[in-house]
């Protein structure tokens, strides 16, 4: 079952959001996606891809229901918890990697995120993505289909 809203958004039965195809929204995800070890600012992103700063934080707002700074911080967030899962990394590198400046803002956010903190969450070792890379539909053949990322391997 799918539930097509007005303005194009698909809602599955398993709750799973994607959106029309924006270029603006698209190239905005892809430069995330591709510059996520750097600062990531909007300014940064908007001269970049050569848009206002306000016009991206409003189209990928709208698409997205998520500003681009909370996407970015979801984004960090669940690849820093695939590394707590999947590596025997330190969690204060994990926190730097992840563009926090200390362990304690890091475990801060990421307990607001998973609900627990890095240390416990790595010993639980089921690795489960809070914030996917955004998916965008395609049409193809009068058709859309659905393409996605999602990440990691969990434990049993």
């Amino acid at each position: 079952m799918k539930i097509i809203f007005e303005n194009g958004d698909i809602l599955n039965k398993k709750g799973v959001s994607y959106m029309n195809n924006n270029p603006v929204v698209k190239q905005v995800v892809d430069y995330i996606e591709t510059h996520m070890d750097e600062d990531l600012s909007l300014d940064k992103i908007a001269n970049t891809l050569h848009y206002s700063k306000f016009y991206i934080a409003r189209i990928f707002a709208e698409q997205t229901k998520c500003t681009v700074y909370k996407y970015i911080q979801g984004r960090r967030l669940t690849l820093a918890a695939q590394k707590l899962v999947e590596t025997k990394q330190p969690i204060v590198e994990i926190a730097y990697e992840a563009h926090y400046d200390s362990q304690q803002a890091f475990t801060l956010a990421f307990k607001q995120l998973y609900k627990c903190p890095p240390n416990i969450y790595r010993k639980n070792g089921m690795f489960s993505p809070k914030q996917p890379k955004i998916s965008m539909l395609s049409p193809l053949h009068g058709y859309l289909f659905g393409y996605y990322l999602t990440g990691g391997k969990s434990a049993a």
